[in-house]
Order: structure tokens, then sequence, then C-alpha cells
């Protein structure tokens, strides 16, 4: 992987995070300032996971310029090797089946988001 992929894999992390981490914190307060229960986050949370891998995958691909496929692949993976080594090392449990099915479906919203952004930057004249 080329230098320009690799800082472009690193904005699309640090979108993803930066989207995950913000909004963690704002459904965190809803949840301990109303009455919504535990329960009635769980799809809140996978569209917001869903909507931060696309957007990390659309940064990547932008600042990739090249191969949004492989870009948004790799934004996808990364994430989730990310969230696996936590909560392997962490925590001592693996995925479940239901997790894989999500972080399959991520791993889906930053390969489309990546070549969504490779479109969106201008062709390299040669």
């Amino acid at each position: 992987m080329q230098k320009n992929q690799f800082i472009a894999l690193l904005y699309g992390w640090i979108v993803v995070f930066g989207i995950i981490l913000i909004s963690s914190f704002i459904l965190a307060l809803i949840w301990n300032f109303t009455a919504l229960k535990e329960s009635g986050l769980q799809w809140a949370t996978l569209v917001i996971g869903l909507l931060a891998l696309f957007s990390g995958g659309i940064t990547a691909g932008i600042k990739g310029k090249a191969k949004g496929w492989m870009i948004g692949g790799a934004t996808g993976i990364g994430f989730s090797l990310i969230i696996f080594l936590i909560q392997y090392l962490g925590y001592q449990q693996g995925f479940s089946l239901e997790q894989g099915l999500y972080h399959l479906s991520y791993l889906a919203a930053a390969l489309l988001g990546g070549i969504i952004g490779v479109n969106l930057t201008e062709p390299i004249s040669e």
C-alpha cells in the first residue's frame, strides 16, 4: 500500500472513531437523562455505526483518489479488527454470530463509501 493510501486510511479511521465517540457521548446522555431503555438504543447504534463507516469510507476514498474498494475495505476491516481486539483482549469475549453479521454490514458500508469517495474526486490527468 502506498503512503498516500495509508494516510487516506488513517483519515478514514479518524472520521469513523470521531463520529462514534461523539455519538456515543450523545447516546449516553440521552440514556442517562431520559426514561429510554438500553434496548431502545440498539437500532440507533447500528444506524450510527453504518453511517460512521460509510462516512469513513467516503473520506478515505476522497483522500486516496484510487482503489476505493480497497481503501474502503481496509477501513472496515481495520475498524472490525480494532473492535475485536478490544473485546477479546479487554473482555475475553469473541464475536457472536450477531456481531459478525453487524461487522459484515459495517464492511459493506465502508466498501460502498470508499467506492463513492473515489468517484467524488476529479480524475487524474496523465
